[in-house]
């Protein structure tokens, strides 16, 4: 499973028009389930994001997760972040899971993030999104979480 964070001052997402979520100082997760996937994935990149120390201290450094700042999770489903972009000039996106399996995954996350974490705001799965975003920083991390091969 992949997660792109961006540490934000402010994110929403709007479909049709209307803004369906928004927060403020926290972070943007892009989230693509891959082929292969599982409910253990989103665990432990959920686990992962919320304690990624990318905020600073009271140095500057890097030293605070989005936890230790009381920061907000705004979850963006985007299926793009699997393309396999190795050769020709259009993405393939066979590595990403198939939409049912994504679907059912990110909608999983989502519940989790929102039994663990304070504020959760959420786009819209399979829908047209406009995000917009104040990137802190900016501030931008590709995080990934394998799938354990049975028998590897």
């Amino acid at each position: 499973m992949i997660g792109l964070i961006q540490r934000v001052t402010r994110a929403s997402v709007v479909v049709e028009g209307k803004e369906v979520g928004a927060i403020g100082n926290g972070l943007l997760v892009l989230l693509c389930a891959e082929r292969g996937d599982s409910v253990r994935e989103a665990d432990l990149l959920l686990t992962k994001l919320r304690g990624y120390r990318v905020f600073g201290d009271a140095e500057g450094k890097m030293n605070r997760s989005v936890v230790d700042v009381d920061g907000a999770l705004l979850l963006v489903p985007q299926f793009t972040l699997a393309a396999d972009t190795r050769s020709g000039t259009r993405p393939s996106f066979t590595p990403a899971a198939a939409p049912d399996e994504a679907r059912r995954l990110f909608d999983y996350f989502l519940t989790q993030a929102c039994q663990l974490h304070g504020t959760v705001a959420a786009g819209v799965f399979g829908a047209h999104m406009e995000v917009s975003l104040t990137n802190d920083g900016p501030v931008t991390f590709w995080l990934q979480v394998k799938p354990v091969e049975i028998g590897g």
